[in-house]
């Protein structure tokens, strides 16, 4: 199954509600990803222009833009991004399908 990683900020609101009542977040992640068929790998939390990062594991991209669609609605986040991530197989299945690709730059 593919790999993402996410990358999440929350809301002023929502660290004042973790504040007066703090809760593991990555069990509502974990239960948000395998109600798709998926997997969490990780949960963190962080410093700087991010508060937070998820590594999950998804059926396909339907599925995991379902969960970042259900997540991003819910209103406690400032920021929600994911990223799908490659194997190195695909990525050189990418690189040797990058050279039959004809690209122009602009103006030449």
């Amino acid at each position: 199954m593919p790999l993402y990683l996410s990358r999440f900020s929350y809301t002023p609101e929502t660290w004042a509600r973790l504040i007066s009542h703090p809760e593991d977040r990555a069990e509502a992640a974990r239960s948000y990803i395998e109600s798709v068929g998926g997997k969490l790998h990780g949960f963190w939390y962080a410093f700087g222009t991010h508060d937070g990062y998820n590594l999950w594991e998804a059926p396909d991209n339907v599925s995991m833009a379902a969960v970042a669609l259900a997540i991003s609605g819910g209103g406690a986040l400032s920021s929600f991004e994911t990223t799908a991530l490659l194997t190195i197989d695909e990525t050189l299945a990418a690189l040797r399908t990058a050279e039959r690709v004809r690209y122009r730059a602009p103006g030449e």
